[in-house]
C-alpha cells in the first residue's frame, strides 16, 4: 500500500478535512518532508491547476498524484449529478468531465462524493439512483479513456441518502454494469454507518479502488477511537495495494497530522510484512 496526504485549493472547503491548503507547491514539499508517495488534490476547476505545473512538482518531489476531487462542483458550483433539472446535471457533468482530464493528464482518478447529491422533493430514490448510473457510466468511460478509473465514495447519512454503505454501493455498481468505477471506501463515513469496518471492506473486496485514511472522529488515524489492526488486515486479505489518502482535519496542526498520519501508516504497513495469514501483529495506535 502507499500513502498520500490532501492538498485542498477551494476557499469554500476551509475548514473541512483537508492537511494542507491554497499553496501546491508547499503541499507537495512538505508531503516529501515527511515522507508520503503522493498528494491528493481538490480544485476548484480543473483550469485551477496548471498540468505543466504540476508535472514539474511531480517530477521535483518524486511524487504521485493518488486522486483528484470534484467536490468544490458542489461546495463552490451547486451543482450535482442528481439534481432535478437536467441543465444542472450536465453542467455538473461537464464540470466533473474537466477534473477526469486533469487527472488523467496526471495519471490519477477522479473522485465522485458530494456532487452525487440526493433523492428529494418530487425525484424519488428510483429516478435519483437510474441518473446516477447514468453519469456514472458516462463519467466512467472519460475516465477509461485516460487509462483510469473513476472513484465513487459513499458518504455518511447527513451528506447523501443515496448510498451509505460500501456493500450497498458495491451492489448498485455491479448491478448496473458500472466497468470502469470503483469505490473510495472513507474510514470516517465507515465508522459512522458500518456494523463491522473490516468486513464491510472484505464485502467490497475488488472493487476498492481507494482509501481514506481517517480515524473515527475525522483526525490522523491514531487520534480516535478506530482500531487500524482488524482493517488493515482486511486491506491486505483483498489484495489492496492502492493508497491510504488522509482526508482529515488538520489538527491540531497540519504538521502534527501529518506526521501522525505517517507514523500510523509506517506501523500498518510494517505490521503487515511482519504478520501471518491470522492477522495484522502488534498495537493498532503508534
Amino acid at each position: 500500500m502507499k500513502s498520500a496526504i490532501t492538498i485542498s485549493l477551494v476557499a469554500e472547503a476551509r475548514g473541512g478535512p483537508f492537511v494542507y491548503w491554497d499553496d501546491l507547491a508547499a503541499g507537495f514539499a512538505a508531503a516529501t518532508r515527511h515522507g508520503f508517495d503522493a498528494v491528493e488534490i481538490f480544485a476548484p476547476a480543473a483550469n485551477a491547476v496548471p498540468i505543466g505545473r504540476a508535472r514539474e512538482l511531480m517530477e521535483q518531489h518524486s511524487q504521485k498524484v493518488a486522486a483528484v476531487g470534484t467536490g468544490a462542483g458542489w461546495l463552490k458550483h451547486k451543482l450535482r449529478l442528481t439534481d432535478p433539472d437536467p441543465a444542472v446535471r450536465a453542467k455538473a457533468r461537464e464540470f466533473i468531465y474537466g477534473i477526469i482530464n486533469l487527472g488523467g493528464y496526471l495519471g490519477a482518478p477522479a473522485i465522485i462524493g458530494s456532487m452525487q447529491g440526493r433523492w428529494e422533493g418530487a425525484v424519488s430514490r428510483a429516478q435519483a439512483l437510474d441518473w446516477l448510473a447514468e453519469e456514472l457510466g458516462a463519467l466512467g468511460e472519460r475516465a477509461a479513456a485516460h487509462g483510469q478509473v473513476l472513484l465513487y465514495e459513499p458518504l455518511n447519512r447527513y451528506e447523501t441518502d443515496l448510498f451509505n454503505r460500501n456493500a450497498d454501493a458495491a451492489e448498485f455498481v455491479t448491478a448496473r454494469g458500472l466497468k470502469h468505477v470503483k469505490l473510495l471506501c472513507d474510514l470516517y463515513h465507515m465508522n459512522i454507518e458500518e456494523q463491522n469496518l473490516a468486513e464491510s471492506l472484505r464485502a467490497a473486496g475488488p472493487l476498492v479502488g481507494h482509501v481514506h485514511f481517517a480515524d473515527s472522529n475525522r483526525r490522523a488515524v491514531g487520534l480516535g477511537h478506530t482500531d487500524i489492526a482488524p482493517i488493515a488486515a482486511a486491506l491486505r486479505d483483498i489484495g489492496y495495494a492502492g493508497y491510504l489518502s488522509a482526508e482529515i482535519l488538520p489538527l491540531p496542526d497540519a504538521e502534527t497530522a501529518a506526521a501522525q498520519t505517517m507514523a500510523s501508516f509506517r506501523l500498518v504497513t510494517a505490521g503487515l510484512q511482519a504478520c501471518g495469514p491470522g492477522g495484522l501483529a502488534g498495537s493498532s495506535s503508534p
